[in-house]
């Protein structure tokens, strides 16, 4: 059988149906396996296996529409087949339709499907005709309540966010207005679910903080490939030497002006470890947003750093950078075996000014006014990263945030006790849930008067993202970075 990149799709998404494998590990031990994949194949394997596992919610529901069987009564086979033929029809432009077709019904007999090879030839050029008349999801969604309720003049959308309103717990079915004609919120909901192939729970809950047209932006961007980010090593080299040595490799890039010592890659820009510069330290792959929780905190050269939830690294060695590789920093993860990744990245980087300590940190006692700066970036649900994460979406729960909100809660007012009086701690997620950010920093406050919030000055590259409050808030939609809170906090003596 010719290894092409819809078999390997089949054979990760396999790979993650029966052992409850993560995308990113099924991708990576098909892509070991298979060196010799072209460049061309390889993009079309991950796009496909990404892609399927993002967009499973909205296949499924085409599946459901156009089969005899919904989604859930087909064999696990058939229905994987399905979502890749289904897959390169609705989303992938460049692939026309009748390949996508022919080349499913190849994969549905050369697995063992060869008499299900007609029902998938009908079912896939059944969607194929209703994407040409433009009508692939009617009866699925109600794309008609969503572009009403879009094209709402600007108090009827402020009403529609007040109607919304509720505690992250409340049921679905609190969300409908009886008092009003206005449609159930569950249809929107559900409809807005299915059409961006999310859980109705965090649709939920993105309406009710964001309102209706930023949270159709915010689903349409976290669907999106997620760009890459790099953060120049100034301790090596400066951004434009940087960005020359990748123009005469050919590759584009851009400085992201907002950001000191940010750099963008384009799509297509190969094999990281390949990029000029890798084993020279130069740079290390970060996100924008997670490179202002360095500025945020703001360390000095010969202050005492900690960073208590360090693995792997990123924002440790720019602490460290920020320092210029003078006074000391602490990098703690309970795991030892995360923290090889830390000494890898501050090796690779030249980095000598990190120590390492693995340990839970609620279980550290002797730090008692200890550190003269502290970074906590907290364990979270990973709400701002999801198109990083193409399962996350699927794992997380609402009943896992309360479970990691506690967490949170914990160790922040451990770790506030390691740091001196008038010293900085900056609590920092990855997350769009208000349980796991402005909850968790307002009791804190609430309950430790010695400490207080201090936003950023002017100068500092977070003050851009400061909000009324004096958080620190990157949305994607708004600033095309992954989704992040921080909040800068101050010791009073």
């Amino acid at each position: 059988m010719p290894t092409n990149s819809r078999q390997l799709a089949l054979d990760a998404l396999r790979f993650i149906h029966k052992r409850g494998a993560y995308a990113d590990m099924a991708v990576d031990k098909i892509l070991s396996k298979n060196l010799d994949l072209g460049s061309s194949d390889r993009r079309l394997f991950t796009e496909l296996v990404y892609g399927i596992v993002r967009r499973q919610r909205s296949l499924n529901a085409l599946i459901d529409k156009f089969a005899r069987k919904p989604a859930t009564q087909q064999p696990p086979d058939l229905l994987m087949a399905l979502q890749i033929g289904s897959y390169q029809i609705v989303y992938l432009d460049q692939v026309p339709d009748s390949a996508a077709v022919n080349t499913t019904v190849e994969l549905a007999k050369q697995n063992k499907m060869s008499g299900l090879a007609g029902l998938v030839n009908a079912i896939l050029r059944n969607i194929s005709r209703a994407k040409e008349k433009d009508s692939l999801w009617a009866t699925i969604v109600d794309g008609e309540l969503i572009d009403r309720e879009l094209n709402l003049n600007g108090v009827e959308q402020k009403e529609i966010k007040e109607e919304i309103a509720f505690d992250v717990s409340i049921s679905k079915s609190e969300l409908t207005d009886s008092q009003t004609n206005k449609p159930p919120q569950t249809e929107l909901v559900r409809s807005l679910g299915i059409m961006h192939s999310f859980p109705d729970w965090i649709v939920e809950l993105w309406l009710a903080q964001f309102g209706l047209a930023a949270t159709n932006q915010l689903c349409e961007w976290f669907n999106r490939s997620p760009h890459i980010d790099l953060r120049v090593n100034k301790l090596q080299i400066d951004r434009p030497q940087l960005l020359q040595a990748l123009a005469d490799r050919g590759i584009a890039a851009q400085a992201l002006d907002y950001i000191p010592n940010a750099i963008r890659l384009s799509q297509g820009a190969g094999k990281i470890s390949n990029l000029p510069g890798f084993e020279l330290g130069w740079w290390v792959v970060q996100d924008a947003s997670a490179q202002l929780a360095g500025f945020l905190l703001d360390p000095q050269p010969q202050e005492t750093i900690i960073d208590a939830c360090a693995a792997p690294g990123g924002k440790t060695t720019h602490l460290a950078e920020l320092m210029d590789n003078r006074g000391k920093i602490w990098a703690i993860d309970r795991a030892a075996s995360r923290l090889k990744k830390v000494k890898q990245n501050c090796d690779r980087l030249q980095v000598t000014n990190v120590q390492t300590r693995a340990i839970d940190l609620r279980e550290i006692e002797d730090w008692q006014d200890y550190g003269d700066r502290l970074l906590l970036d907290v364990p979270c649900s990973g709400l701002g990263t999801l198109h990083r994460h193409a399962d996350a979406r699927w794992r997380q729960s609402p009943e896992q945030i309360v479970e990691l909100a506690q967490l949170q809660q914990e160790l922040i007012t451990k770790a506030a006790t390691w740091v001196k009086p008038n010293g900085i701690m900056v609590y920092s997620t990855c997350t769009l849930h208000p349980a796991e950010n402005e909850a968790i920093v307002t009791k804190f406050l609430a309950e430790h008067s010695h400490w207080q919030l201090e936003p950023p000055e002017q100068n500092n590259p977070a003050y851009s993202f400061i909000t009324e409050q004096g958080w620190i808030k990157v949305l994607p939609h708004l600033h095309d970075m992954d989704g992040f809170f921080m909040a800068r906090l101050r010791r009073v003596k």
